[in-house]
């Protein structure tokens, strides 16, 4: 298999965290785009609710061309959790050598992060008006996908998953590392770890930052969007942290200043602040984990859960639930602060009106 010559893609993906919804319907009009099928496109036997329960809005991007003549196909689409994702291709069609360098060369390229950026903001100025409460400050993500669609031999049969594993782990591994040099056994057993196949001759491969896709065009089609979705689902996760992260250090400065009587009167202002967003919080996730279901369709459910935990998804997930506890507890903890101020305050009321009346009973009885 030494001089195969494979015929695939690359493709990057860069996600934007722009706003907190997208309204779907006003976006479609706004750019004339018409409603997609169903989402994603499973090849497999698969029942009808395994889809996205609000399919993003696609919108095809001119072709670009980089600084050295590469030519790109693009598009971009926008969830209506408030991620749009920028998506660029090129073909190509070279060795097992060859398609190590371009994904060494590719990826984390500043060029194309710079294209990408400028191309997302043209478009989101177009789409502004269904953008609700944009963000000033925009998380990002990119992941890149190196599809592999036919590797040709002399027998015409295209080789299995188990083959390409047996023959060609190492450049496997660097392609999906991004690495022009050979990894070690161990890390190259790492990162085979994260692979599966629905049929003999389709392999994924997940890594952290890429992903190595051995498909038909139509095969490969769901595990690509599947793995943009997976992305998607991480930039919301890193928002909330991040959003919670700064909520709660607030939270705790206002704590910080006392425990006067105008202090604790203050808590009841930051402490509904703090459960609005708590709950707000708790929706947008909800949205979030309902925006797709795997109700029947077990293959996708594992491929979906494999690269989730391979990118980092539950991670941040388990951050995000952890510091919705803590705003919980430090909402009980802060109402109750604000109650025996007030208690406090009732108190000293009623003991101020009974001094007041003895004042009175006394004086009326000289």
């Amino acid at each position: 298999m030494t001089q195969d010559i494979i015929a695939g893609s690359f493709l990057i993906l860069f996600l934007y965290d722009v706003c907190e919804e997208i309204r779907l319907e006003e976006l479609r009009r706004l750019l004339d785009v018409p409603p997609r099928g169903r989402e994603p496109p499973f090849r497999h036997p698969a029942p009808e609710y395994v889809q996205f329960a609000r399919p993003p809005v696609v919108e095809p991007l001119d072709p670009i061309v980089l600084a050295d003549g590469v030519r790109v196909e693009g598009r971009i689409a926008y969830y209506d959790y408030g991620v749009v994702s920028l998506k660029l291709e090129f073909a190509f069609r070279t060795t097992w050598e060859e398609v190590v360098a371009l994904s060494a060369r590719w990826i984390n390229a500043a060029e194309l992060e710079r294209t990408a950026a400028e191309a997302t903001r043209r478009h989101l100025e177009r789409a502004a008006p269904a953008l609700v409460n944009a963000y000033d400050h925009q998380l990002t993500e990119d992941y890149y996908i190196i599809h592999l669609r036919e590797i040709p031999r002399p027998d015409t049969n295209p080789p299995t998953a188990a083959e390409l594993i047996e023959q060609r782990a190492d450049s496997i591994a660097q392609i999906v590392r991004g690495e022009g040099t050979r990894l070690s056994a161990a890390e190259r057993s790492e990162i085979l770890e994260s692979r599966m196949s629905y049929y003999d001759t389709d392999l994924l491969v997940v890594g952290w930052t890429a992903a190595l896709v051995y498909d038909s065009a139509e095969g490969a089609a769901p595990t690509i969007q599947l793995l943009e979705y997976a992305n998607t689902q991480l930039l919301e996760f890193r928002h909330y942290d991040d959003v919670l992260t700064r909520l709660l250090s607030e939270v705790y400065r206002s704590l910080d200043k006392g425990t006067s009587f105008l202090a604790r009167w203050r808590l009841a202002r930051d402490a509904a602040r703090l459960n609005t967003i708590r709950l707000d919080i708790t929706e947008l996730t909800e949205r979030v984990d309902n925006s797709i279901k795997f109700l029947s369709d077990m293959f996708a459910a594992r491929l979906y859960r494999m690269a989730a935990t391979k990118i980092g998804v539950p991670d941040y997930r388990t951050l995000v639930d952890q510091k919705l506890q803590d705003a919980g507890e430090l909402y009980g903890f802060m109402m109750d602060r604000f109650y025996q101020g007030r208690a406090f305050v009732l108190e000293l009321m009623i003991v101020i009106i009974l001094i007041i009346d003895l004042v009175f009973l006394f004086r009326g009885n000289k």
